[in-house]
This record gives structure tokens, C-alpha cells and sequence, in this order.
């Protein structure tokens, strides 16, 4: 379809956009204070059911840190994502064929142990214990046995331990720091560390979808939302494998793969996501972008240094009168576009080039859109007072504790100005701020941090209103819904809460 429309737009120049509206999301990681208030929320609603106990679609980890499942950003262990191959990308497992190879053995799923094997605790032990001189306990017992079991691991088992050995010193984002960088990260009084809140991406070329051989797996027309088809899933668990992100998950007791479906009952009814919702640090933003489907195998076979800046360029200015009148002609209904002009996500993104995609290596050009933590700057300790090394804020931004490098590998696939550039966006907004809330810094200062930054004072006194002072309707822009278009008319989801957690009218079965 991709080179078919290319070639009607190159022979008969009648398509200029193929305009389409997605879902986006932005986490600023500034804000996130690892309450895991997120993940609990969700955890409540769509997994608290037989055979989802080790499911977390939405899950918060510490930075450094090896992740849930255990080491996830390591492609060489689980083949995820795309993969550039000669002029062309394929999947990084082998595409659908070689799938099959592997469907009785696939040496790249990650199992039980790199997740957890779940467990709760005996509580009656606590009421039923008979009368003795000891205290009784509640003892761990398998969810998946029933047996009595040591816990070894879990979702945030490596919560706040960024200076640990087992865990920090064994993030794959490590390995293009040279060892007296790693070793500097790690002294005690220049550890750091901080939050990284993960959830299905939603991706514009997921690669869960192009690898699943039942075709169950999609992304929903009106909202690019991905989805998993419960009747037609038959547990191939290549999307397992394909994920990059490893938020795709296989129920054991339906026989069925599971993921984040971004609560899409709750946002056809005007509701933001539980997650969103439950928010403390009120660090998440939803809204909608349009962009050209067209150029999405085009970007998506960029090189790595430029994969950030076009996907970028992949979305589309929602008030120029080109793309209304492309998306009308697309069948975009007019309030998805009314909201695309009122995105957060958009100016976040593409009008104040503040928040990242994560690992865009992976190729799968994700809807999930980071604001990098500003971090502290290095320290030491002198004559028992704790100094820093700079004597300028300005100067903390190439003096932070978390090496340049490693927030690069993270966010823009080692492209380190791209995360500079961001940084010092940050920095001149709370200079500003501080200069006119404070006014206790140097004039040249402030001026220079706006000058270098490329940002007058309107648009610093925009960011930090909606990153400090958002209303609810400032951080979440959701269309109305059009359920005459909607792909899945489902019952209430709490009626049949507990059977497949979806509120099929069907309940989903093994097999066929």
C-alpha cells in the first residue's frame, strides 16, 4: 500500500497527505515523584484477574536500572523492534516466517523469571495460627502453584537503588560510558538517579503488529489506539517477542496475549486514562496529533542520528489550512481536528521541542514522549561542605551528574546536542522564572541562558504554565467520540470485570 500510494502521488500528483489523527502522550520526568500511584490504578481496573497477576501495562522504573522484564532495552536478548537492513528495515526477530520456525522454541521470549513469578501472602496464617510464644506470619505463597516461595523479584524490585551494583551498574544504557564514567556516576556524593514511567507507546509502525501471524493485533482507525482482537489472538506470542518495550504480555489461564489499550472505553466516554486520572505529580499529558502515514516507512529507515528530528517532521501543523483540508478529505471528523489544535502533546513536542521518544532506535516511532529529568549538577565534598562544581546554573547543564551519554542512549539514540539542547530549553525557563519570581541572578545570565536556548520570554512563561500550573483540561485534550465510528462496541467493563477483564460479550477462548 506504502509504494502503491507513492507511486500515485509521484505519476499523477493527487495525494499530497495521507492525514491520519493518533493519540500521543507526554511524561515529564521532572515531575515524577516514583509514587507508583500509576501502575496501581491500573493494575485495579484491567489486570487483577487470574493468569494477569505478573502483568503491569503501566509500570514505573528507577533510572539507572536493569527494568521490568529485567534488562528489556537489550535487543540482543529479545530481537524487539525494527532493524535497518541495507536500504530497508525488517523486524529484529525475522519477520513472520521465521516466527514460525520459532513457535515451539523461541530462544528470544523472555520468560517467567525475567518478569516474576507472582506471589501473595497467607494472611489467614495471621487469624488461624493456634497460641504460642511466636509471632505468626504471612508467609509468601505462589499465585502461579500455590506453594510456599521466596520472592526473588518484582516490578519495581530495584525501586530507588540507583548506585546499586546488581541493578544500576547493570542498565544496557551503560555500555557507551567509558568505565571512569560509569565509576564516577557511582561515588556517593555524585549518585543520582530518577523515575521513568513506562506504558505501551502506541506506536505509528508497531512492531507487535506486523509481527503477529493470526493478524490479531491493530491499530484502531480513529485514534491509532493498538489492540489486540481477543477472538482471533491464538497465543503466538510473537508480539511478545517483537515488542521492544515488552509491553505486550501472555494471559496463561485465557491462552491469550494481553496489552495496554490506552483505557479506550474511558475515552470514548470524555475520561482520561486511569493512569492519567490517578496521577500525582500530575507529570502525564494526552492530546492528539496528526501526521502522514505516508512517511512512515521513510522515517522509520532514517539513520539513528536523525530517527528524532523526522519523526518530528512526521507530524503534521494541525491550524495550517493545507492539513485541515487534507484530514477533512481523510474523513478526520472536525473536534479530533479542533482538538489536535488544542494538543498539549503538540507543543511538548513539535512547537517547543521539549519531550524525547524513547529509545527511537527501535524504530517503531512511539507516541510516548519524555521531558528528560534536569538533574543536578556534580558535587563534591571539601573541608566537610558539600560544593558544587560550577559557580552558574548555566554551567550545570554540561556538568550534570547523569553523563549526557547516558540520557542520549536513552531518548535520542546517542544523538547527545538533540538532549543538550532540551536541557538548556529547561535550565532558561527556570532561570527566567527565577528572575523574575526572585530577581537574585546576574542580568547576563538569564540573558545569555535565553539567547542560547532560542526562547523569548512569552514562551518561557508558556512552558512553565503548563508544565507548573496546568488546569485538567490544559493537560488532557480528548476528542468527543464518534461511536458510530468506533471499531469495538463493548459492554460496560465492569459488569463483567474478572472473567477477561475487556467486557467482551463473549468471554475469549482457547484456541480455536
Amino acid at each position: 500500500m506504502y509504494w502503491f500510494r507513492k507511486w500515485i502521488k509521484l505519476n499523477f500528483k493527487l495525494l499530497d497527505m495521507n492525514v491520519r489523527s493518533q493519540i500521543a502522550m507526554v511524561f515529564h520526568l521532572d515531575k515524577c515523584i516514583g509514587c507508583h500511584t500509576c501502575s496501581i490504578a491500573c493494575k485495579n481496573i484491567w489486570t487483577d484477574r487470574k493468569g494477569a497477576e505478573y502483568m503491569w501495562w503501566n509500570n514505573v522504573e528507577t533510572k539507572p536500572g536493569t527494568g521490568y522484564p529485567s534488562k528489556w532495552e537489550d535487543q540482543d536478548i529479545y530481537k524487539g523492534g525494527w532493524a535497518k537492513d541495507g536500504k530497508g528495515i525488517t523486524l529484529r526477530m525475522g519477520g513472520k516466517l521465521k516466527g514460525f520456525k520459532n513457535i515451539f522454541h523461541n530462544p528470544n521470549m523472555p520468560v517467567l523469571d525475567d518478569y516474576y513469578e507472582p506471589f501473595t501472602y497467607k494472611y489467614e496464617n495471621l487469624f488461624t495460627a493456634p497460641e504460642g510464644d511466636d509471632q505468626p506470619v504471612a508467609i509468601p505463597v505462589s499465585l502461579i502453584t500455590g506453594e510456599p516461595m521466596t520472592p526473588k523479584s518484582g516490578p519495581n524490585w530495584d525501586d530507588d537503588l540507583g548506585g546499586s551494583k546488581e541493578y544500576a551498574r547493570q542498565d544496557v544504557n551503560m555500555k557507551d560510558l567509558s568505565p571512569e564514567e560509569q565509576e564516577a556516576m557511582f561515588q556517593l556524593e555524585r549518585m543520582t538517579f530518577h523515575y521513568l514511567p513506562r506504558m505501551c507507546n502506541h506506536c505509528l509502525n508497531p512492531a507487535c503488529v506486523a509481527a503477529c501471524p493470526s493478524g490479531a493485533i491493530y491499530k484502531r482507525g480513529e485514534d491509532g489506539i493498538v489492540l489486540i482482537n481477543q477472538k482471533k489472538c491464538r497465543a503466538w506470542r510473537m508480539c511478545v517477542t517483537a515488542c521492544p518495550y515488552k509491553k505486550s504480555y501472555y494471559n496463561w489461564t485465557t491462552g491469550k496475549s494481553e496489552k495496554c489499550l490506552l483505557c479506550y472505553p474511558r475515552l470514548e466516554n470524555g475520561q482520561t486514562p486511569a493512569c492519567m486520572q490517578s496521577c500525582v505529580g500530575r507529570i502525564r499529558y494526552l492530546g492528539v496529533m496528526l501526521y502522514d502515514a505516508d512517511k512512515i516507512y521513510e522515517v522509520a529507515n532514517s539513520e539513528d542520528h536523525d530517527l528524532v528530528e523526522q519523526q518530528k517532521a512526521i507530524y503534521l501543523d494541525p491550524n495550517n489550512p493545507e492539513v485541515i483540508k487534507a484530514a477533512r478529505a481523510n474523513g478526520i471528523a472536525e473536534s479530533t481536528i479542533e482538538s489536535a489544535q488544542k494538543s498539549p502533546v503538540y507543543k511538548f513536542v513539535i512547537k517547543w521541542g521539549l519531550a524525547l521518544p524513547l529509545h527511537p532506535e527501535f524504530r517503531t516511532l512511539p507516541n510516548l514522549f519524555y521531558v528528560p529529568p534536569l538533574l543536578p549538577t556534580m558535587a563534591f565534598v571539601k573541608n566537610d561542605t558539600y560544593e558544587t562544581t560550577t559557580d552558574q546554573f548555566w554551567g550545570a547543564i554540561s556538568k550534570s551528574r547523569l553523563p549526557m551519554r547516558y540520557l542520549a542512549s536513552l531518548f535520542t539514540a546517542g544523538n547527545e546536542s538533540a538532549v543538550e539542547t532540551v536541557l538548556k530549553k529547561l535550565m532558561a525557563v527556570r532561570l527566567h522564572r527565577r528572575d523574575v519570581t526572585v530577581g537574585d541572578l546576574p542580568a547576563t545570565e538569564v540573558k545569555d541562558a535565553m539567547r542560547d536556548s532560542i526562547m523569548d520570554k512569552e514562551t518561557a512563561d508558556a512552558i512553565f504554565r503548563l508544565t507548573s500550573l496546568p488546569l485538567f483540561d490544559d493537560r488532557f485534550v480528548i476528542p468527543p467520540a464518534h461511536r458510530e465510528e468506533a471499531m469495538e462496541m463493548l459492554e460496560s467493563t465492569a459488569d463483567t470485570k474478572g472473567n477477561s477483564g475487556f467486557g467482551f460479550i463473549e468471554k475469549p477462548k482457547r484456541g480455536l
